[in-house]
């Protein structure tokens, strides 16, 4: 054996942490292939094994042989005519086993590059059994890294002993990460397949935003508190809903914490993405509520049957519960595992066009105008005639898209109708 195998003996048991006897066995496995490429016909022989001394440096090939009748000596690879066999040992018999040293000269030496190459196949076979045994129950847990590399999308996180891979589609949009950043990740799940066990991590997993706040909320871990659902669209904003069977205990106030300390940690972590801590309601008009403040909802109509929530605002409260590009509406949708659908209240628009609609038509007949020239007049301003007296002819003409001498006219009516009697005109 060669120094070099020494120490690859040694950085597989003090670095990745496979057990000695591991590594040894997979050494004079990878010996016995050595031996078998090396020398002609090894592959015949049935019985055959390797001792591995790693405190001397020492390599040897044992051959177990079967003793035959020298008359039936015929398989020279597993089988040893008895007259041999009793120079070895004198009491063995017909029909046992007898061990025999078939090391080559020099055999250490030429092998090694065979062995080491074969090792290395088995010690990595070795490592992803125990990542595997290892990491199989710890899916759904949050583990710290540092960022190793990158391929393609994907990064590749040093975890200690073992090395994970957070996938592009499990980045968070606009997080970047450089080599050598210490980040934590979720574990989303430990895959044994195709290429072998795989550490699969996420920071863009709901389930990674529920662990912080597990981590960082005392009466969430010990169930005072619940987290009853949670949506998020990662590196913008996530809704948590929270509830307590304890009514002594707020469930966003402990969430939120002293100052907001709780909260503040976990958007930290998050790189500043928004949180709404929500508290959860069985009523469903109570949960749309919560979920969509802070705007003022107007009215609340529920489908059971077919789970939508219709939800009406003012026009100022339209983009506060609608949210940028529908995200606030859409995430409680998620949260709910409801059809949230907010719309714009037009009662007060129906009423004032109600209003505007009847002072129109009084116009028109006080006026003597069509129903058209009235509605435009009323949107103008003029939604009587004491209102109307007050406008310039020139205003009129143009608001009604009339002529000037058709502006006067109506004006003219106007000031007779708020003077009692016939307006007197000028020719001078």
């Amino acid at each position: 054996m060669t120094n070099d195998i020494v120490a690859l003996i040694e950085y597989y048991e003090k670095e990745k942490g496979i057990d000695r006897d591991k590594v040894v066995a997979a050494l004079e496995f990878a010996f016995i292939s050595a031996y078998r490429k090396m020398v002609p016909g090894a592959d015949a022989i049935e019985n055959i094994r390797a001792d591995v001394n790693t405190r001397k440096g020492e390599t040897r090939i044992f051959a177990s042989l079967t003793v035959v009748a020298d008359e039936d000596y015929a398989d020279k690879f597993n089988e040893v005519p008895l007259s041999t066999a009793l120079k070895k040992n004198p009491s063995t018999a017909i029909g046992e086993q007898v061990e025999f040293n078939i090391t080559p000269k020099d055999f250490g030496r030429i092998a090694v590059q065979t062995a080491k190459q074969t090792m290395m196949q088995r010690l990595r076979q070795a490592e992803k059994e125990m990542i595997y045994e290892e990491f199989k129950d710890r899916a759904g847990d949050i583990v710290s890294g540092t960022v190793r590399r990158f391929e393609r999308n994907d990064v590749m996180i040093d975890l200690g002993k073992f090395e994970g891979i957070m996938p592009n589609r499990e980045r968070v949009q606009g997080e970047d990460y450089n080599i050598g950043d210490r980040i934590r990740c979720y574990v989303l799940a430990v895959e044994n397949e195709g290429r072998g066990p795989e550490i699969i991590l996420s920071r863009s997993h709901p389930n990674f935003v529920r662990r912080l706040f597990e981590a960082e909320v005392n009466e969430i871990s010990d169930r005072t508190v619940e987290i009853r659902g949670i949506a998020r669209e990662a590196g913008f904003r996530t809704k948590v809903a929270v509830w307590s069977s304890d009514p002594k205990v707020d469930p966003v106030g402990a969430c939120v914490g002293m100052r907001g300390a709780r909260v503040k940690n976990i958007v930290r972590e998050l790189n500043n993405e928004k949180v709404d801590i929500i508290r959860w309601s069985e009523d469903p008009k109570e949960f749309v509520r919560e979920a969509l403040k802070p705007a003022e909802l107007r009215s609340i109509s529920v489908d059971e049957e077919n789970k939508i929530v219709h939800v009406t605002v003012d026009e100022i409260d339209l983009s506060k519960a609608i949210g940028r590009k529908g995200q606030n509406a859409r995430l409680s949708s998620r949260l709910m595992g409801w059809d949230v659908q907010v719309r714009r209240d037009e009662s007060k628009e129906e009423q004032f066009k109600e209003k505007i609609g009847g002072a129109a038509h009084t116009l028109a007949e006080q006026l003597e105008i069509t129903e058209e020239l009235a509605n435009k007049l009323t949107l103008a301003g003029g939604f009587n005639p004491e209102m109307i007296v007050d406008m310039p002819s020139e205003y009129i003409a143009s608001a009604l898209e009339i002529t000037p001498e058709a502006a006067d006219a109506i004006l003219a009516r106007a000031q007779s109708l708020v003077s009692g009697g016939e307006a007197v005109t000028s020719n001078d």
